[in-house]
C-alpha cells in the first residue's frame, strides 16, 4: 500500500515538473522581431534552435555549441547564434543529453528542433535539423532567450 502512494505522488509530480512552467532571461523584442525574418548573414551561417512545446516547461535545457555554453531553453523559446561555415555539434542537457552534428554553409539559416519527451524523473530532449518551413513556424511561435554570454 505503502509503494501505491509513493507512485501516486512521484507521477503526480512528475507531471506538474513536465507540465509547468519556468523562465528563462528573455531577448531584446526588436531583436527577436528581426531574427524572425529570417536573414542569414553572407558570411556565415545562422542557427536556430527552438523548444515550441510546452512539455516539460518546468525544465531549463542547457545547450552548447561546439562546447560552448550558448543559453537555456524554456518551453517555447529559442536560441540564435551565428556560426562559420563547415561542421558543428550541439549539445542540449536534460535528463537525458541529446547531440547534433551538422554542417552549414555561409548565407543559410538552420533550424534545429529541441524535441521534449517524457522522462523517468524530468523531462527528456532530442535535436533534430527540420526544414526551413518547419523551423520558421516553431521559431515564430517560440520567443528568443538571451545567449549565455550576455546572462553570465
Amino acid at each position: 500500500m505503502q509503494f501505491k502512494h509513493t507512485f501516486i505522488a512521484l507521477s503526480c509530480a512528475s507531471l506538474l515538473a513536465l507540465g509547468g512552467c519556468t523562465s528563462v532571461p528573455m531577448g531584446d523584442p526588436q531583436r527577436d522581431a528581426a531574427l524572425k525574418t529570417f536573414n542569414a548573414p553572407q558570411d556565415k551561417a545562422a542557427v536556430y534552435v527552438y523548444r515550441n512545446e510546452s512539455m516539460g516547461g518546468a525544465v531549463k535545457m542547457d545547450v552548447s555549441l561546439d562546447g560552448k555554453p550558448i543559453g537555456k531553453t524554456a518551453a517555447r523559446t529559442y536560441l540564435y547564434e551565428e556560426v562559420a561555415p563547415g561542421h558543428h555539434q550541439l549539445l542540449s542537457e536534460a535528463e537525458n543529453n541529446s547531440t547534433l552534428d551538422f554542417d552549414v554553409v555561409a548565407g543559410k539559416a538552420y533550424y534545429v528542433w529541441q524535441e521534449v519527451k517524457m522522462g523517468i524523473m524530468y523531462a527528456r530532449n532530442k535535436l533534430q535539423l527540420v526544414d526551413d518551413q518547419t523551423g520558421q513556424a516553431g521559431v515564430k511561435e517560440s520567443k528568443l532567450t538571451v545567449p549565455a554570454t550576455a546572462s553570465q
